[in-house]
């Protein structure tokens, strides 16, 4: 168990470093502390957050108000970082223990939003008060058309590694089909270069829920040759439902539930 500790520990710590050279941090206003929150009455915000990464807590629309600078502070603090430093690392770990095959089809798959993008800039603007206010869809696609979304560093720095180890990158968003050439601008500003796919939504997947359309999009995946072997989202939709992958892996976000 020591040992399996020190290993975790030393995995962690060189993702941390290797993110910290990564130009572009998902959000440029200076962390702050105070991840654990304040005593509210009448509701805790650190058990509501773990509710909600546990997905005991399902079909919430916003971030409790009295939660508004909890959710801020974690999300601007190093504990957010930690965290998806933590479930990289777990990832890699994964990844590098496979022999894999030399058909070009073993695949790793990625949500793009809040995953390898993160548009934290946007949730952190007083109107959108990191989740507490309703989502306004028309100044999220102002945001989108923007294409400067940061990198999310642990995901980026995973990425690298699997193409590295011979993984083919899929990414597949739900965003929509007209936004192709920012996202693949976005993306390769981002420091993502190279993948086998990007899907993204067509006309023909409108009304499916986030799970019936990624169950979708991976049962097309698989039936093409492709073995997922990882998938990692930031939702729980992104990680549920038909052939989500051997291996899922779940990044943290409190700010908003896709189902």
């Amino acid at each position: 168990m020591k040992l399996l500790l020190l290993f975790f520990l030393i995995a962690t710590t060189t993702i941390s470093v290797s993110a910290s050279n990564i130009p572009n941090q998902i959000h440029p206003l200076r962390p702050q502390s105070g991840a654990a929150g304040h005593h509210i009455p009448g509701i805790n915000c650190l058990s509501w957050r773990l509710a909600v990464e546990t997905d005991n807590i399902r079909d919430w629309d916003l971030v409790p108000a009295v939660c508004e600078n909890y959710v801020g502070h974690y999300m601007l603090g190093h504990q957010y970082r930690k965290d998806c430093n933590a479930a990289a690392a777990a990832a890699y770990e994964y990844a590098k223990s496979l022999t894999l095959t030399k058909d070009g089809k073993d695949a790793w798959v990625f949500d793009i939003d809040e995953t390898s993008l993160s548009n934290l800039p946007y949730y952190a603007l007083p109107e959108n008060a990191f989740g507490a206010k309703e989502y306004n869809e028309t100044s999220f696609q102002e945001w989108e058309l923007k294409g400067i979304a940061p990198p999310v560093p642990a995901t980026l720095y995973l990425y690298k590694s699997l193409l590295r180890l011979g993984y083919k990158i899929v990414f597949l968003s739900g965003k929509r089909e007209n936004l192709r050439a920012i996202t693949e601008k976005n993306m390769k500003n981002s420091g993502y270069h190279t993948w086998e796919k990007l899907i993204l939504k067509q006309s023909d997947d409108s009304g499916l829920t986030a799970l019936a359309y990624k169950s979708k999009k991976r049962t097309a995946l698989v039936k093409t040759g492709y073995r997922i072997l990882g998938n990692m989202g930031d939702q729980w939709s992104d990680i549920l439902g038909l052939n989500v992958g051997n291996r899922t892996f779940k990044l943290p976000n409190p700010m908003f539930y896709i189902a």
